[in-house]
C-alpha cells in the first residue's frame, strides 16, 4: 500500500509543480499541448486512485504506463518547441521517470 501512495504523492507534486508552468505559456500552446498535458496529468492521478481501489489492477495500470509516455513525450515536444527551459524539462523528466518506476513496479508486484 506504501508503494501505491507514495506513486499517487508523486504525481499530486508533479501536478502542482507543473501546471502553473504549462497555464504560463503563449496562448496557441496553452490551448494545444498544454491543455492536453494538464488532462493527462489528472488522467493519470484519477487513474492511480481509482486503481488503488480496484480489485483488477493490472490493466488499468498498464493503460496509466501508456499516459505517461504520452507524458513524457508531449514533454519532450514543450522542450523541443523552445516553450520550457532544459533544466525544467530535466526536472519534469526525472519525476516522471520516478512515476514510471513506481508504476512498472506495482504493475509487477500485481502480475505475480
Amino acid at each position: 500500500m506504501e508503494k501505491e501512495l507514495s506513486i499517487i504523492q508523486k504525481t499530486y507534486d508533479l501536478i502542482k509543480w507543473y501546471v502553473p508552468l504549462i497555464n504560463r505559456l503563449p496562448r496557441v500552446q496553452k490551448f494545444a499541448l498544454g491543455d492536453r498535458i494538464i488532462s493527462g496529468l489528472y488522467d493519470l492521478l484519477d487513474g492511480l486512485i481509482l486503481a488503488r481501489y480496484a480489485r483488477e489492477k493490472v490493466e488499468i495500470l498498464e493503460k496509466l504506463n501508456g499516459k505517461l509516455d504520452i507524458l513524457r513525450y508531449q514533454s519532450r515536444l514543450l522542450k523541443d518547441f523552445g516553450l520550457i527551459k532544459l533544466e525544467r524539462y530535466e526536472y519534469v523528466s526525472k519525476l516522471i521517470n520516478e512515476i514510471g518506476q513506481e508504476l512498472g513496479g506495482w504493475i509487477k508486484q500485481q502480475k505475480r
